[in-house]
């Protein structure tokens, strides 16, 4: 697929979100529900408070489709750039709080379980992410398994591998844009 087509999609989806054609949510939620999930599961270690992010990521798109800017990237690295702060977040607020998640989501409701579908997608997209890491060398994938998917700051991960904060905000990076730049050869659905 040429690189103009999905920049149009991008487009026509935030225009329908924003008229609250709840189709474009659903087409949306389709099309990106595994790459949410499977990025939140890798960040958090956890299916439950994955789903939870996974449904505030698309509360969020849902309620201000405005704020994705199709001039600084794709709707799929903007909903992934969600997805990575909100676990983040979640992983540090629970590690100051030094409690663990719990099952409900945040009106404490239970969850709906994934449907089998959604989890073999979520599974594949974590498994795919999973290789691409993997096969990164080795500077880059420590790196990005401490910041990106530890939840650690660049500063704090320099800190731990005894290297300069530079050196580690470079590989993040670049670790970053090797990873967007595999997964972007994913086929859409």
């Amino acid at each position: 697929m040429s690189s103009p087509a999905p920049i149009r999609w991008d487009r026509q989806i935030q225009r329908r979100l924003a008229r609250g054609e709840e189709s474009a949510l659903g087409e949306l939620y389709d099309q990106f529900a595994p790459l949410v999930h499977g990025l939140a599961t890798r960040v958090l270690g956890d299916q439950a408070a994955a789903e939870e992010i996974t449904q505030d990521v698309f509360a969020h798109v849902w309620e201000h489709p405005e704020s994705f800017d199709p001039e600084q990237g794709s709707m799929r690295s903007w909903i992934g750039t969600l997805t990575h702060r909100r676990a983040v977040e979640r992983l540090r607020r629970e590690a100051s709080a030094g409690t663990g998640a719990d099952a409900a989501g945040y009106d404490g409701a239970p969850l709906e379980p994934p449907s089998v579908e959604e989890e073999v997608l979520a599974a594949a997209t974590a498994a795919r992410v999973q290789y691409v890491v993997s096969s990164l060398p080795q500077a880059l994938r420590e790196t990005l398994l401490l910041t990106y998917f530890g939840g650690r700051t660049y500063r704090q991960a320099a800190k731990e591998l005894g290297i300069a904060p530079d050196t580690a905000k470079h590989r993040m990076r670049l670790g970053l844009q090797l990873l967007a730049t595999a997964l972007s050869t994913e086929p859409v659905r």
